[in-house]
C-alpha cells in the first residue's frame, strides 16, 4: 500500500527540484554527489508525507532545514506554500524571509515576502522588499506594477502609512517624467484612502507637472472634483487645453453629471458630439441628460444616434440587445414615446430589449403604459405578477407600484402599500421616507414629520430628510429659523444641490427676503431648470413686480413639465394684473 504513495511523492520531489522523471541515461551520468542526496531525499519523504497527513509543523520544519541544506530556491517555495494553504502566516513570513535572506536578488522570494507581509498587515516592514521587487522589474512591467500598488495596500489598517511606505519607495520614480505621473497617482490614490484630499490633490499637481499629457494624475484629479469648481478642475483643464482625449472628457462630463453640476455636464457633452459625431457614449450621456430636463425631441434624436451609432460598431455588429448602454437607452426612448402618449411605439421600444436581468424594468415601464391609458388594475396586477429573481426585486415592486399610485394621485392606497412595507421592514430608510411624502400629500403633517425625524435619527447623512423637512415647515411658514438650519445642514451633505438651494430661497421667501431668494432661485434655475423651481422664481419675480419676467419663467417651466403640480397651482393662484 506504501509504494504508490511513495511513488506519488517521489514524483513529486523530483517536480518541486525540476528534476523530471526521465529514462535513465546511457552515458555516466557525473559525480556520485547532487543535491538530492539520500538524507535530503527521505527528508523530503517525510516533509511531504507529514503535509498530507495534516502534520504542518513537522513537514515545515523539515522542508525549511531540507532547504537551507540544499541551498534550493524551489524548496523554500515549497515551504511558504505549504503554511499558506495551512494559513500559516507567520511561519510562511520566517520561510519567505529565509529565501529572500538566501537569494537576495530572486524576484520570486522578494514577491512572496511583500505579499506576505501585506496579507499580515505588517505596511512598516514592506519598504524594503517593495523596492527589491520594483528593481527586478523591466520598464513596462515596472509601470504596471506601480499602478497596481493602491490595490495591493487597500486592506491596509494603516492608510496614511501605507501611503507613507509606497512614497518612500517611488523616490526615485516620482522625478521621472516616463514613471513620475503613474507613481504620484498611486501615492495620490493612497493618500486619498486615508482621508488625505489635500495631499491627493497635491499628488495630482505634481504627477501634470511631471508630464503634462500624461492622463493618470487627471484621473485622479477627477476623483477629487466636487459640487464646486476646484483646484482639481483646474488640473483637468489644464490638460483638456493641450489634449482632446475623449477618455478624459467623457470621464470629466460624467463627474461634473455626479456632482450635480448639470449645465457644465451638458456643455461638454454638446462639445464632444460635435467635436466627434460617432462618440456614441457621448450621446447617450447627451440624451440622458435631456430627457432628465424634459428636453423631449432633442433626447429623442440624442438617443436614436447613440443607437445607430452602436448597432454600426464593429465592435458591437454581433452583440444583441442585452448590451446595458442599448437597454438603457430603449428604456429612455420607450419613456419619450409615453410621454408623447405613443404607447405603441413605447411597447415597441421595450420589446426589442432581451435581457432577463432588465425584465423588472421592462415590465414596470409596461405597467406606466397601462396606467396611462386608464388601466390601472391590470398594471397592478403587471408589477405584482413579477418574478422576484434578486434580493431587492421585492422592493422595486412595491416602488414600482407606489410610483404608479402617486402619478395618478391615489395617495390613501400608496399610503397603505407603504406602511404596510415598512411595518415588514422598517430599518428601510427609503421606504420610510416615500412614505413620509405620501402622508404629506394626504395632509398628514404630523406623521410626516415624525417619519422624517425618526430617519434623521437613524441615519444623520440622509440629506433628503433634512431638506423635505425644512421645506414643509417654509411653505407653512412654520419655525422658520429651523427650517433655515436644517436646509442648511442638507446643504453641508449635497453642497449646491439645486433642488436644496430651491428650499433654501423659498425659506429667505417665507421670511421676507425676496432679495437673496431671488439670486438664490436665479442660480438654482440656471444649474437645474426644473418646473418646481420655476414655479417659485416665478413667484418671487411677481412678489417683485416683475410679472413679465414671472411670466416668462413659468412659460418656461410649462415647457419643462407641463403637469407639475406646483407649478400649476402657483399659476392659477397668482392671477395676471391688470
Amino acid at each position: 500500500m506504501n509504494r504508490p504513495i511513495l511513488s506519488i511523492v517521489s514524483v513529486a520531489i523530483l517536480a518541486t527540484l525540476g528534476l523530471g522523471a526521465t529514462a535513465a541515461p546511457s552515458v555516466d551520468p557525473g559525480p556520485a554527489h547532487s543535491v538530492l542526496d539520500r538524507d535530503l531525499f527521505f527528508r523530503l519523504i517525510v516533509a511531504e508525507l507529514s503535509s498530507q497527513r495534516g502534520d504542518t509543523s513537522t513537514a515545515y520544519s523539515l522542508m525549511v532545514d531540507a532547504a537551507r541544506k540544499a541551498k534550493s530556491e524551489a524548496l523554500y517555495k515549497r515551504a511558504v506554500d505549504m503554511m499558506l494553504a495551512a494559513r500559516g502566516g507567520e511561519s510562511a513570513l520566517a520561510a519567505a524571509k529565509d529565501w529572500a535572506l538566501a537569494f537576495p536578488t530572486s524576484s520570486d522570494a522578494n514577491r512572496y515576502l511583500l505579499q506576505i507581509l501585506i496579507g499580515l498587515d505588517k505596511v512598516a516592514d514592506t519598504l524594503a522588499p517593495l523596492k527589491r521587487t520594483l528593481a527586478t522589474l523591466e520598464p513596462s512591467e515596472r509601470l504596471r506594477s506601480i499602478g497596481l500598488l493602491p490595490r495591493m495596500y487597500a486592506r491596509s489598517v494603516d492608510k496614511k502609512l501605507a501611503a507613507s511606505v509606497v512614497e518612500q519607495a517611488l523616490a526615485s520614480d516620482l522625478e521621472s517624467s516616463t514613471t513620475g505621473p503613474i507613481a504620484w497617482s498611486s501615492v495620490g490614490i493612497l493618500r486619498l484612502a486615508a482621508g488625505d484630499s489635500p495631499g491627493a490633490l497635491d499628488a495630482a499637481r505634481r504627477g501634470a507637472i511631471a508630464n503634462p499629457m500624461a492622463e493618470e494624475p487627471v484621473f485622479l484629479a477627477l476623483y477629487l472634483l466636487g459640487p464646486r469648481s476646484s483646484a482639481a478642475d483646474e488640473v483637468v483643464r489644464k490638460f483638456l487645453a493641450n489634449s482632446q482625449s475623449e477618455g478624459v472628457r467623457m470621464a470629466y462630463a460624467r463627474k461634473l453629471l455626479e456632482s450635480r453640476r448639470y449645465a457644465e455636464s451638458y456643455a461638454l457633452t454638446l462639445q464632444l458630439t460635435k467635436d466627434n459625431p460617432g462618440n456614441s457614449q457621448a450621446w447617450l450621456l447627451r440624451g440622458s441628460m435631456e430627457l432628465q430636463d424634459n428636453k423631449l425631441a432633442p433626447a429623442d434624436a440624442s438617443l436614436s444616434t447613440y443607437v445607430t451609432l452602436t448597432h454600426a460598431s464593429n465592435t458591437l455588429q454581433d452583440a444583441s440587445e442585452t448590451e446595458p448602454g442599448l437597454v438603457h437607452a430603449y428604456l429612455m426612448l420607450a419613456e419619450i414615446a409615453e410621454k408623447n402618449k405613443n404607447f405603441d411605439m413605447a411597447n415597441a421600444y421595450l420589446q426589442r430589449i432581451e435581457s432577463p436581468k432588465n425584465a423588472l424594468r421592462v415590465q414596470t415601464r409596461r405597467a406606466m403604459i397601462l396606467a396611462k391609458q386608464g388601466q390601472m388594475a391590470q398594471a397592478r396586477a403587471l408589477v405584482r405578477s413579477l418574478p422576484e429573481t434578486e434580493s431587492t426585486d421585492a422592493r422595486a415592486k412595491i416602488a414600482a407600484e407606489v410610483q404608479l399610485l402617486r402619478d395618478y394621485k391615489d395617495y390613501q392606497e400608496a399610503y397603505q402599500l407603504l406602511a404596510t412595507a415598512v411595518a415588514k421592514s422598517p430599518e428601510d430608510i427609503d421606504l420610510t421616507y416615500k412614505l413620509a411624502t405620501i402622508a404629506e400629500k394626504l395632509g398628514n403633517v404630523e406623521e410626516m414629520e415624525k417619519l422624517l425625524r425618526q430617519i434623521i435619527a437613524a441615519k444623520p447623512d440622509y440629506h433628503p430628510a433634512y431638506n423635505a423637512l425644512g421645506y414643509s415647515l417654509a411653505d407653512r411658514k412654520l419655525r422658520l429659523p429651523e427650517a433655515r438650519q436644517l436646509i442648511k445642514k442638507a446643504l453641508e451633505f449635497a453642497p449646491e444641490d439645486p433642488f436644496i438651494v430651491d428650499s433654501l430661497a423659498w425659506v429667505e421667501f417665507r421670511s421676507g427676503n425676496s432679495t437673496e431668494a431671488l439670486r438664490l432661485l436665479q442660480g438654482a434655475f440656471q444649474a437645474r431648470p426644473d418646473a418646481e423651481i420655476a414655479a417659485h422664481l416665478g413667484e418671487v419675480l411677481w412678489d417683485l413686480g416683475e410679472y413679465g419676467q414671472a411670466a416668462d419663467i413659468w412659460k418656461q417651466g410649462k415647457a419643462l413639465s407641463p403637469d407639475n403640480e406646483t407649478l400649476l397651482e402657483t399659476i392659477q393662484r397668482l392671477k395676471p394684473k391688470p
